[in-house]
């Protein structure tokens, strides 16, 4: 079994998502320290040609706080505001792309839906990716399986927990901290992500920006954007409306 271990990300990008469908289980690493500037509560989209942040507003009572204990700040006058925001900010950011209304109505729910902790969020979230990208690999988050240890040992013992044969390390910093040794003598296989990411038509012009949530993808490719997040090629049909706004670069 490939077992792949990640923190949560409001709205990933694509190589999350391509790490999570080549495993055989999808590890939630929730309960870790919450890293601030960081994914967990942020994401770039395209917004009339250049990169724009998205970001869920949190409350900061301490530096050692969880992933899983992080709340969201829903504080007065702005209580939950912040959602209706982030979706009239995708709204007009994706106003061209061919299936923005095919997946406005959930993403609209989810956004303005009142959530407490940001975990919460940023799984339901998760979970409307995987549903429009037909993405089926279990996931289980890492408070529900009581283990110890931090970098390449609380790695190792999630692996060990679930019964992995292999981990699947992604792009990041994982690659420069993983003790190879141990894995070796627990004898559990480290598999290396390869992903290259796909080229498509984005809304707004200018050049191409990889790296963005996979809601690029998803508003501007629709169901076939699963090929193109497992590196198959892009079909050779329309694939949105005002064609000519869009740029391959």
């Amino acid at each position: 079994m490939i077992v792949a271990v990640h923190q949560p990300h409001f709205l990933p990008w694509l190589g999350y998502l391509n790490r999570m469908v080549r495993a055989d289980l999808f590890i939630l690493l929730d309960h870790v320290q919450f890293e601030r500037r960081n994914y967990q509560n942020r994401t770039h989209i395209k917004l009339d040609g250049r990169t724009h942040w998205l970001t869920v507003p949190v409350q900061q009572h301490s530096q050692q706080e969880r992933i899983i204990d992080k709340r969201i700040d829903n504080a007065p006058p702005d209580a939950r505001s912040w959602g209706a925001n982030l979706y009239a900010t995708l709204r007009h950011a994706y106003r061209d792309a061919a299936y923005l209304d095919r997946y406005a109505p959930e993403l609209r729910r989810i956004l303005e839906s009142r959530w407490e902790y940001l975990v919460d969020l940023d799984q339901a979230m998760l979970d409307f990716l995987r549903d429009a990208l037909c993405i089926s690999t279990p996931l289980v988050r890492s408070s529900a399986l009581d283990v110890a240890g931090s970098k390449s040992e609380l790695i190792l013992n999630l692996c060990r927990a679930v019964g992995a044969d292999a981990y699947l390390a992604g792009l990041g910093g994982s690659r420069h901290y993983l003790d190879r040794e141990a894995f070796a003598r627990a004898g559990i296989e480290i598999v290396w992500q390869d992903f290259r990411h796909p080229r498509y038509a984005q809304c707004g012009g200018g050049d191409f920006v990889a790296g963005l949530s996979a809601v690029d993808l998803l508003f501007t490719q629709g169901p076939s954007g699963r090929g193109l997040l497992l590196g198959q090629p892009e079909p050779a049909l329309p694939l949105a409306v005002g064609a000519g706004d869009f740029v391959i670069a």
